[in-house]
């Protein structure tokens, strides 16, 4: 079950464990070193900050901006890069185009598999699949189903796959990857990322295939079912090929 603890509690809890994992290391490590061990826990830490992007990195940098300010540790000038290195190969600048990292609530699909049945050991694929929230949802909804995950991060991957060891979680571009082989590809991503899913998932997937959206619907289509998860947020079903609309009328592709 997803650790959920109230804000600022998870702020306080990585800031805490940073500076005593820096004070202690210190007696036996080199500073420099002290501070990247900090570093890569606060960063770890991050992801308690949930969808929210300002709380993740207030998380993630509130452990050298305090140490910067507190004037401290003796750190030779280039060391204060190491927190940003950090920050860059959790979140790259090419996967800020899509979303940060969006985690999935634990039931939001639920009620997935009555809305769109899949047959035993179909594939699915979570595009951009982060630390694995939306893959422990898909298993609940299809236990039977062979899931996939794709992530650009290589760090959030590595933690993905430790959180998913059912899975096969591979690091990539989800743009480039090939959507043909599976049934359902799941995602969620931001407005400004749907109409380009749902082209590659027109252009990709088979008939009868399904593109599942959390949160956010494909604009100028009509999808094939709706849910609404816990929560109220909405979850977008579109099945292949899918159903445009133009000047009110349904037109298919």
């Amino acid at each position: 079950m997803a650790l959920r603890l109230p804000w600022p509690l998870p702020a306080l809890l990585a800031w805490g464990g940073a500076w005593l994992l820096f004070v202690l290391l210190q007696r036996a490590v080199p500073p420099v070193v002290a501070l990247l061990a900090a570093c890569l826990l606060s960063t770890a830490a991050s992801v308690l900050g949930g969808s929210s992007w300002w709380r993740r990195g207030l998380i993630a940098l509130g452990f050298p901006l305090s140490l910067a300010l507190l004037g401290t540790a003796s750190l030779p000038t280039w060391a204060w890069l190491v927190p940003l290195a950090l920050l860059l190969l959790v979140y790259p600048l090419n996967a800020w185009r899509d979303a940060p990292l969006f985690p999935t609530p634990r039931h939001a699909l639920q009620a997935l598999a009555v809305q769109a049945p899949l047959p035993l050991g179909a594939r699915v694929l979570d595009a951009g699949c982060g630390v694995g929230d939306g893959l422990q949802a898909l298993r609940h909804a299809y236990p039977s189903a062979q899931l996939e995950g794709v992530e650009w991060s290589w760090p959030l991957r590595l933690l993905c796959a430790l959180r998913c060891p059912w899975a096969q979680v591979r690091q990539g571009d989800m743009w480039a990857a090939d959507w043909s082989p599976y049934r359902m590809v799941y995602l969620f991503q931001r407005p400004e990322s749907m109409a380009r899913a749902a082209a590659k998932a027109q252009a990709e997937l088979a008939p009868g295939a399904w593109l599942v959206s959390l949160e956010f619907e494909v604009p100028g289509v009509l999808p094939s079912a709706q849910l609404r998860a816990p929560g109220g947020r909405v979850v977008w079903l579109y099945r292949m090929p899918l159903n445009r609309v133009a000047d009110g009328q349904r037109v298919q592709d």
